[in-house]
C-alpha cells in the first residue's frame, strides 16, 4: 500500500512540473503589459486580486504584479504607499491612468494595445 501511495506521489509530482513548464494561455498578454508600462498592485488577502489572478490562469506569475500587503496583512509597502495604491487591485498604466478592480483580459488589452492572442495550455 506504501508503495502505491509513493507511485501515485510521483506520477503526480511529474504531471505538476511537465505541466508548469508549459506557457500559459496569456503568457504574451502578461508580456506585453509588463512592456507597455502596466502595473497590477494588489494583496495576498485580496480576494478580487485572487480573482485577476485566476482570469490569467497559469500566466498570472507572468503578470507586472507588486505585493502591497506586509507580512500578516497589516499595513503596506513603501512602493504602494509612494504610488498611493488605496484599493486592491488596482492597475496603474504608462499614461498615469488608473482602475481600480478586477479588469478582464480583453480591457486590459485595449487599455495597453497589447494583443490578447492566447497560447493553448495542455
Amino acid at each position: 500500500m506504501l508503495a502505491g501511495v509513493a507511485v501515485v506521489l510521483i506520477i503526480a509530482a511529474m504531471f505538476l512540473n511537465s505541466s508548469s513548464s508549459e506557457p500559459g494561455k496569456y503568457d504574451e498578454l502578461a508580456k506585453c503589459l509588463e512592456e507597455k508600462g502596466a502595473v497590477f498592485y494588489g494583496a495576498y488577502w485580496c480576494p478580487h486580486c485572487q480573482d485577476q489572478k485566476r482570469m490569467f490562469g497559469q500566466s498570472a506569475s507572468k503578470l507586472p504584479y507588486v505585493e502591497c500587503s506586509l507580512p500578516g496583512g497589516k499595513g503596506q509597502t513603501k512602493e504602494c504607499e509612494d504610488a498611493g495604491i488605496e484599493a486592491y487591485p488596482t492597475w496603474v498604466f504608462a499614461d498615469g491612468t488608473r482602475q481600480v478592480g478586477v479588469m478582464d483580459v480583453e480591457e486590459l488589452a485595449e487599455k495597453t494595445g497589447c494583443s490578447v492572442s492566447q497560447q493553448t495550455e495542455n
